[in-house]
């Protein structure tokens, strides 16, 4: 296909650029990239991103990387549906939530630091580092969808915008780390919404499992 994402099933930067192709509902084909078996940092992936991350996404003649800059491009090129809103002030609120949740919970518990946190002080604290820092998070995310936008659907009114292509694969990897969000009243509004749309199911991690992940069993 012309268009082709290469990607990790788990990733949470991969999920939210699947979502957002479904959203826009561009035709994909997928590469898997194996995180855990360090695949990322091969020469292959290393050529189409120096990084050694994910998602790369070839469209257009082009190689993007980083998933923010991704969904921007998709945004401009393609811009039916849109998942910004028209206004000024709302593009802002929508871009401050997607950069709440990539740019300040997602790094701190990524897997590089997770592995580093677990190589200095045990799996222990690996475990206690990624819920504190994933609860902390979303509490802020929690305030910050406050706004008088928010309907009780997505984030920002009653269409799917980058914010919430960015909220729900956080939200999986909170299920994954046993962080509890019921007390979270518009996160859970809006994660109860995004459930039931075919874009954001399609892109479940379960969705996009490879076969040999499946047979390895829940662990892998």
């Amino acid at each position: 296909m012309s268009v082709v994402l290469h990607d990790y099933w788990r990733s949470s930067a991969s999920y939210r650029v699947r979502i957002a192709l479904n959203l826009k509902g561009i035709g994909y084909g997928r590469v898997p990239v194996d995180l855990v078996a360090g695949e990322q940092r091969g020469p292959d992936h290393r050529a189409l991103n120096p990084q050694g991350l994910v998602p790369v996404l070839r469209i257009d003649g082009l190689v993007l990387t980083q998933s923010l800059a991704i969904l921007d491009y998709l945004e401009e090129t393609r811009p039916e549906p849109p998942l910004l809103p028209a206004d000024p002030a709302g593009r802002a609120r929508v871009r401050a939530l997607s950069q709440a949740i990539a740019c300040e919970i997602h790094p701190v518990a990524n897997l590089r630091v997770l592995d580093r946190v677990e190589a200095l002080a045990g799996p222990a604290a690996r475990a206690d580092w990624t819920r504190d820092t994933i609860a902390a998070g979303l509490e802020a995310v929690e305030a910050l969808l406050d706004h008088p936008a928010f309907t009780g659907r997505f984030c920002h009114g009653d269409t799917p915008t980058l914010a919430d292509c960015t909220l729900v694969p956080q939200l999986y990897n909170a299920s994954r780390w046993s962080v509890p969000c019921g007390h979270l009243p518009r996160i859970t509004a809006v994660a109860s919404t995004c459930a039931s749309h075919p874009a954001f199911d399609q892109a479940h991690p379960e969705r996009c499992k490879p076969a040999k992940v499946q047979a390895a069993g829940p662990g892998r």
